[in-house]
C-alpha cells in the first residue's frame, strides 16, 4: 500500500506515467509486424464496438477481464498463442486508452514487449488497414 502522504493520480498523469515505460505502435507499423509474424494483435474491446465497427483479420479477441489469463504463459488459462513472454503483444482498444493500462498490466507479468495501439481501432480503421466485418465473428 501505497504512504499516506501520496496524493492521488488521475488518470491523465496515469496514462502518461504507463506510456512513459515502454514505446507505443502505430497502426502501420502494427500492420506490418503482424503480417511478417512478429506480434500478436490482440483486441479488447468490447462486443458491441466490434459488432458495430468490425474485426482486424487474424487479431486475437479477448475480453479484457480475461487478458492476462489469456496472455500469461505460464497461465493454466492461457491461449495457444501466448507461447512466450518474448512474444511482442500489441493490444487494442477502440481508441488507444484502456489499451494502455492493460499492456502495462501485461508488461508486469514478464510480458517485456507488450505495448497498445495508438489510436486504437479507430486509427487502424481510418489508416484503410484491413477490416472485416463485425457480423463475421
Amino acid at each position: 500500500m501505497g504512504s499516506v502522504d501520496e496524493r492521488p493520480v488521475g488518470i491523465d498523469e496515469l496514462l502518461e506515467r504507463v506510456r512513459a515505460g515502454y514505446t507505443r505502435i502505430e497502426p502501420r507499423e502494427a500492420h506490418e509486424a503482424a503480417r511478417a509474424g512478429e506480434a500478436l494483435l490482440v483486441d479488447i474491446r468490447y462486443a458491441a464496438l466490434r459488432e458495430r465497427d468490425g474485426l482486424i483479420p487474424g487479431a486475437l479477441v479477448v475480453e479484457r477481464n480475461e487478458l492476462e489469463w489469456r496472455l500469461d504463459p505460464q497461465g493454466s488459462h492461457r491461449a495457444s498463442e501466448a507461447t512466450s513472454h518474448e512474444l511482442r503483444v500489441v493490444v487494442i482498444c477502440n481508441e488507444g486508452y484502456a489499451s494502455s493500462l492493460a499492456a502495462e498490466s501485461l508488461q508486469r507479468l514478464g510480458l517485456r514487449r507488450a505495448t497498445d495501439l495508438v489510436g486504437g481501432f479507430q486509427a487502424w480503421r481510418a489508416e484503410g488497414l484491413p477490416v472485416r466485418s463485425g457480423a463475421e465473428a
